[in-house]
């Protein structure tokens, strides 16, 4: 049994000539005793374990350049078996090259393992480090001290981090497992251990301010939390002090937070809001105008989605346009314009109406629902569909606006827009791109909606339904001709 003793600290250089001059001695892993360096033990091989030379006939091992990568991370890791497995695993390389491949295989199982947790380890890290000023500016740097207890030798990986997101800083990280020093021209390394300091600056204030600040009651999963942010760190963290107390009034925040909500709309709600009944009063629109129309929907409650829109997003257009064009309900750009189609959509759909020759300033464009539904996430939100009931309440308007109108070809765009023109709930695909006849002596085209195709994710599927949109526009421009 051949005992072989190194430092350990995380670097391959270490481990690949010992085992380079192993393998290259036909030294099996059996035969191998791997021993890390401890307080009174030798460096580098003991003498009784130097290998014999190797035979000059002898090929030399090698290895694909992924066992190169897993290796340098592995070695990394705290565990004395690591060295071991490592040289066992450049064995069998020799027999089987895709070995790393085999995914059920033992020791691959746990050299990956033993990689996952070094990069977790390296990751917090990276998010867990509180720097502490410490001193007086010299030469126009300040300096600063960190502690952290990593589970792993990742001093020497991770240093270069912190050394590209704090280099105009002096700093340093120390460990008891090594430490990482940075002055504004060199990174130092040192593989010994660090006592804690005991060091404190105004800056834990401003971390339990900022924690306190992003702490969410509503969404408190402690086994979640406790796996992004382990109990371990903790004692190292400044706004750690505050989590049991966050944790504990978590319920009643919630409580609290609901009683609000219900009675709380978003900021820019209320600005609108109040802009709105700023403005100087308009005499009243001629009853049977569209402005008169405008004005009695903008007070629409004949469904509860005007509790939490902004606005109703009624249509705009020509008063005797020969086409109207009807979506489904307005988004969120929309709601707060006020104007339909002035989003995302809206662009896509005023530029396929463009390439087609129709000028959108001789159209009217509509809604099948005037008022924004949405879900809110965070500072986002979500379009949601409207339901048929929905659909039917505002059917109302649309009724309205076609019988001011007057158009005599209708453009639904969308199923929604299908539904409330004309009860039809079959498949859009089954009537898409074909002018039916309804009633009043007018034509009907059915196209699909312009945020459908900003959804598609496949980029070959896109190309295929936006060619086919152009040419659903195209085909309502001889339409539009022929009605005018």
């Amino acid at each position: 049994m051949r005992r072989v003793v190194l430092a350990g600290r995380g670097e391959l250089g270490e481990w690949r000539d010992a085992a380079r001059a192993l393998a290259a001695a036909g030294i099996v892993p059996d035969e191998i005793d791997w021993r890390e360096k401890s307080a009174e033990a030798d460096l580098s091989f003991q003498r009784d374990a130097m290998p014999p030379a190797p035979a000059a006939s002898r090929k030399p091992m090698t290895v694909p350049p992924a066992f190169i990568e897993l290796a340098e991370t592995v070695l990394c890791h705290s565990d004395p078996a690591r060295f071991a497995l490592l040289y066992r695993l450049l064995w069998r390389l020799q027999l089987d090259r895709q070995l790393l491949e085999v995914t059920s295989d033992q020791d691959v199982v746990r050299a990956r393992l033993m990689a996952k947790n070094v990069h977790r380890d390296a990751h917090k890290m990276t998010a867990f480090v509180r720097f502490k000023e410490v001193g007086a500016i010299s030469a126009g740097r300040r300096k600063f001290i960190a502690w952290f207890e990593p589970d792993h030798h990742i001093i020497r990986r991770t240093a270069p981090f912190f050394q590209r997101r704090f280099t105009d800083m002096d700093w340093l990280i120390a460990t008891p497992k090594g430490s990482a020093a940075w002055d504004g021209e060199r990174l130092t390394i040192s593989d010994e251990p660090c006592e804690k300091p005991n060091l404190t600056d105004v800056t834990d204030e401003l971390w339990r301010t900022y924690y306190a600040s992003i702490f969410n009651p509503a969404r408190v999963k402690l086994k979640a939390m406790q796996a992004e942010m382990p109990k371990k760190y903790w004692k190292n963290l400044p706004e750690a002090d505050l989590i049991p107390g966050l944790i504990a009034s978590a319920e009643s925040k919630v409580r609290e937070m609901a009683a609000r909500e219900a009675t709380r709309s978003l900021p820019f709600h209320d600005r609108l809001q109040q802009a709105a009944r700023n403005l100087p009063t308009e005499p009243e629109a001629p009853a049977g105008t569209l402005e008169a129309l405008r004005a009695q929907a903008s007070v629409c409650t004949r469904c509860p989605l005007h509790a939490n829109a902004t606005q109703t997003v009624f249509g705009e257009g020509p008063r005797d346009a020969a086409v109207m064009f009807v979506g489904e309900q307005p988004g969120d750009q929309e709601d707060i314009a006020g104007r339909p189609f002035v989003g995302p959509a809206g662009r896509l759909f005023d530029q396929v109406m463009a390439e087609a020759g129709i000028d959108r300033s001789m159209v009217y464009v509509t809604n099948s629902v005037k008022h924004f539904k949405y879900e809110p996430r965070g500072k986002r939100r979500i379009h949601q569909k409207p339901t048929m009931g929905e659909v039917k309440h505002c059917r109302w308007w649309l009724d309205l606006e076609l019988a001011l109108v007057e158009p005599k070809l209708i453009v639904a765009m969308g199923a929604t827009a299908l539904a409330a023109l004309t009860d039809v709930k079959g498949r859009l695909q089954d009537v898409r791109g074909k002018a039916m006849a309804i009633e009043g002596g007018r034509t009907l085209f059915v196209t699909v909606h312009p945020s459908y195709l900003l959804r598609i994710p496949d980029e070959r599927l896109k190309a295929e339904e936006m060619a086919r949109f152009r040419q659903d526009m195209s085909e309502i421009q001889v339409l539009m001709t022929s009605a005018g």
